[in-house]
């Protein structure tokens, strides 16, 4: 174990709280505890702080919220209830939902008041199913605001994990679109001076959060398993054998299994090819619970996503990249293995995903996998593809050939087929329409499409002019969704359902508040921030509700 911050180390070998992991859920639960004058440490397990929630877009999706209000835009907690439960297709604890949408604006004021987080609004930011009841078209989504992390924590900013991306917020991306489009210098200029972005923006607010508030912060701190005494969960005991005692409350962040492959072979409900989380992730706190009796719910999700392989390293370990304009923008396609268009290209990543899962029953093979994004030179030139710009070598993740019918031999789909959906894609994009898929017909469709695209729909175009372009698409995931059961405040529930006095958990080691539901950019932060912020009231003895004035009310 190695502590960053040794000037605020308690003496061990305890504190009031004791955290495990340190993405987001983990941070909010250690810097609201901290601030109402518990004592927290913080025991991350790799050298690098901030876990998945630090390489994601940092977005919070959050009903009924004060920015929402306060700009006039209509919503309600009812309507995020039910469009919520009609993505979960009915699926989830009441409870979970509960308290995601009771509290979730008083986390994201809690977050901005008192320890300093600060947020972009998106009020035009669409929900993902705008096909769905209560569905709305903008205001439930907020993204951190650009953050010099370097100035705020010294020393400290170089133990942060970040995705290694110029810092963009997810507005401007949306603003200029392809990466063709992005102001490269500009973006260089921010990074070197010390500017984050997205996730690794929102990390670095809560650690600042964190050190003005006194917590310690240790990372190489990997856990073995969690101690107990009369009853409950009294501490944490490490790979070296170091026992720290935790006087009031654990709280398990570690993050989803994804990375413990024959776990997540044998829990979810498809095979899962690639994920783009950190290494680390294998599961640690759900299997520190189940040893001592937890409840699990919901192990067969993951946060779904298309993604292909290119060559991205995280940790030494090859990562999948998300696929986002690249499947979007307009002139591309995706086709299956027998080379016809299975899904809206421009739906939703989670909805998309689900259909590569789909199953030819008779064959018993994947009915749209292997799976291809499929492009031209012309959409090359105008958006490049992912960090791939025209004119330079073909990249290895890219298949290239001059006419249709040779890239459906080197990708192994039928000549035939391929060369007909192009053709009938084609006629009916110029027009803007896709008769067979509906893609552009929605406002979330548009929002991510080009703005400035010379056919009538934002989202649709023709592939023109060889060469052409295949690239793999793979079911991919952020992380896994499902794992320990909790109450509405974070706390472990046994296998019989009985709170395990002690012990809290949130974020992606835990049952999901949404389930199997993915409704809206931000569904995973949430969420999970808002139960970990319950977590640290409940831990602090305060009020769920936050006020400037019940902040200090602590029940010693």
């Amino acid at each position: 174990m190695r502590i960053l911050n040794p000037q605020s180390r308690q003496p061990l070998p305890g504190y009031d709280v004791v955290v495990v992991g340190s993405g987001a859920g983990a941070l909010t639960t250690a810097a609201t505890a901290a601030k109402a004058g518990r004592s927290v440490i913080v025991l991350e397990k790799s050298e690098l702080l901030g876990g998945t929630s630090a390489v994601s877009g940092g977005m919070l999706w959050v009903v009924d919220n004060h920015h929402a209000r306060e700009a006039g835009i209509e919503d309600s907690k009812q309507a995020g209830r039910e469009y919520v439960q009609a993505v979960a297709r009915g699926r989830g604890r009441a409870e979970l939902l509960d308290a995601a949408l009771d509290y979730g604006d008083a986390m994201l004021r809690f977050a901005e008041t008192e320890l300093g987080v600060k947020f972009i609004f998106l009020d035009n930011f669409p929900d993902y199913r705008q096909d769905l009841p209560g569905a709305v078209s903008g205001g439930r989504t907020v993204e951190p605001e650009l953050f010099n992390f370097r100035e705020a924590l010294g020393e400290l900013a170089a133990h942060v994990r970040t995705d290694g991306r110029h810092p963009y917020t997810m507005q401007e991306y949306e603003d200029w679109g392809a990466f063709t489009k992005f102001p490269w210098e500009e973006l260089t200029a921010r990074q070197d001076a010390g500017v984050a972005a997205k996730g690794h923006a929102l990390v670095s607010m809560l650690l600042k959060a964190c050190l003005d508030n006194g917590v310690t912060l240790a990372v190489e701190a990997s856990v073995a398993g969690l101690e107990t005494s009369e009853g409950r969960v009294s501490g944490v005991r490490l790979q070296d054998g170091t026992r720290i005692d935790a006087a009031h409350g654990v709280m398990l962040g570690t993050g989803g299994f994804e990375w413990d492959k024959p776990l997540a072979d044998s829990l979810l409900a498809s095979r899962l090819y690639t994920m783009c989380s950190p290494p680390t992730n294998t599961g640690d706190g759900l299997k520190m619970a189940q040893r001592i009796g937890a409840m699990t719910r919901g192990t067969r999700e993951a946060w779904w996503a298309p993604m292909s392989v290119t060559g991205t390293l995280r940790d030494g370990e090859p990562v999948g990249s998300l696929l986002r304009f690249e499947r979007q923008g307009p002139g591309s396609i995706m086709v299956n293995r027998h080379g016809q268009r299975f899904a809206n290209e421009a739906q939703n990543y989670n909805d998309l995903a689900r259909v590569l899962q789909s199953w030819d029953s008779p064959n018993n093979q994947t009915l749209n996998t292997p799976a291809h994004v499929v492009f031209d030179e012309s959409y090359l030139q105008r958006y490049g593809i992912l960090d791939h710009r025209a004119g330079k070598p073909t990249p290895d993740y890219l298949v290239q050939a001059d006419t249709l019918e040779e890239l459906a031999v080197k990708i192994g789909v039928p000549a035939g087929n391929l060369a007909a959906t192009v053709e009938r894609f084609n006629q009916h994009a110029v027009r803007g329409e896709d008769p067979d898929f509906g893609r552009g017909s929605s406002a979330y469709d548009r929002y991510w499409g080009d703005a400035g695209n010379q056919w009538p729909n934002p989202s649709l175009g023709p592939l023109q002019y060889g060469p052409y372009y295949a690239m793999e698409v793979l079911n991919g995931a952020f992380g896994t969704c499902g794992g320990i059961g909790t109450d509405g405040r974070g706390q472990v529930l046994d296998v019989d359902g009985i709170p395990i006095e002690g012990l809290y958990a949130a974020g992606n080691t835990a049952e999901s508040a949404y389930s199997a539901g993915y409704p809206g950019a931000g569904a995973t932060l949430g969420p999970l921030m808002t139960l970990a912020y319950l977590a640290g009231r409940a831990i602090a003895g305060q009020p769920s509700e936050y006020s400037a004035q019940n902040l200090s009310a602590v029940a010693l």
